[in-house]
């Protein structure tokens, strides 16, 4: 049986909070500080849970990334519960704005979420606020390419003041039923 979902969730006003010193090395292994955006401040980002926002120059750095849950609570240690969400302005499909990739916190029982709403969320409110000010954006942001999801997560960003009011969308689709165990 597969069943289809399809629609649009309003998240909280997205926050981002400045890290008090940015970190040493990035926390996901496989880049160097040197594949960090220059341009671009790493920030944590909050429409829901904080996930620490890291600008990556390019999709090779991206890509070749290896989630190292276990050092987040170490390198992170303004938020160590926090997610890390890495992502570029290059895509792989031309009709994205994004491509990012979700890093678990250690503390969530997974390594990395093939797609999210949340960091989706957060990511459209630094887009707003970083990449390309403006009252109104509508993005695509593509994920879960490098665990074998092709996912989309349509992100609609509103300004209102200070604060930026994502919603995101898309489509799901029912996988499986997962028990657990205790």
């Amino acid at each position: 049986m597969t069943a289809r979902w399809s629609g649009w969730a309003s998240r909280p006003p997205g926050s981002c909070r400045s890290l008090a010193t940015r970190p040493p090395s990035p926390p996901p292994s496989g880049v160097g500080l040197t594949d960090l955006s220059p341009d671009l401040p790493v920030v944590y980002g909050n429409t829901g849970l904080w996930t620490l926002l890291v600008p990556v120059r390019s999709l090779a750095a991206v890509r070749r990334m290896r989630p190292a849950t276990a050092h987040f609570p170490s390198v992170l240690g303004q938020m160590p519960r926090a997610s890390v969400h890495p992502f570029c302005l290059e895509t792989l499909d031309p009709s994205c704005h994004i491509h990012g990739r979700h890093f678990s916190s250690p503390y969530s029982g997974t390594v990395e979420d093939p797609v999210t709403g949340t960091a989706s969320g957060a990511m459209g409110a630094y887009y707003a606020r970083y990449v390309a000010p403006a009252a109104y954006h509508r993005l695509r942001v593509e994920q879960g390419q490098e665990v074998g999801r092709d996912g989309r997560v349509e992100v609609e960003v509103r300004a209102d003041g200070d604060s930026h009011r994502p919603r995101v969308g898309g489509a799901a689709v029912y996988v499986a039923d997962l028990g657990v165990v205790g």
